[in-house]
């Protein structure tokens, strides 16, 4: 059974201005700084083209620092591979993402929305987690979703600095 979480983050920003920020390989490039505190990350494809956006990144999480549960499913470092694909910028932009791990046991997916609002614009995460595992499936959905609102949380602020700097 596959468990769903939706994350907002909101913007004093308009929907041009975050969009921008997401064609611009400067964002990118120190948005993958900041989260090498956590974790080593780098891009492996940027493209902007009148099709949109597609990216292409990887996150390495070292196995020690994995909870108990996903250490028993996980035997060495997971290497997460993060695509994200948008829509050219429109009202609203859409987009979606999907995050996979060399034999994983399951699937992590999402679609994106940035849209306008009355104090700037919300950029909304729609995220599906599924591990096909028995008995301890759903604690693993669990956790990565809720890791899953870390990172995104993580990454709004790197946006909203990013912005503010500009």
């Amino acid at each position: 059974m596959a468990r769903r979480i939706d994350y907002s983050a909101r913007y004093k920003y308009t929907p041009k201005e975050v969009y921008g920020a997401f064609t611009n390989r400067d964002y990118w490039d120190a948005r993958i700084e900041e989260m090498r505190k956590y974790s080593e990350n780098h891009i492996e494809h940027f493209e902007v083209s009148d099709d949109g956006i597609d990216i292409v990144l990887h996150h390495i999480l070292p196995r020690s620092e994995l909870p108990e549960i996903a250490q028993t499913v996980m035997k060495k470092d997971m290497v997460i591979t993060r695509k994200e694909s948008y829509t050219p910028f429109g009202d609203p932009t859409t987009g979606t993402y999907e995050a996979s791990i060399p034999a994983g046991p399951g699937s992590l997916t999402g679609t994106m929305k940035l849209f306008a609002t009355d104090t700037g614009c919300t950029f909304r995460t729609s995220s599906e987690a599924k591990v096909y595992l028995p008995f301890i499936g759903g604690k693993l959905e669990q956790l990565m979703l809720v890791n899953l609102i870390d990172l995104f949380r993580a990454e709004a602020e790197i946006t909203e600095n990013w912005l503010s700097q500009q």
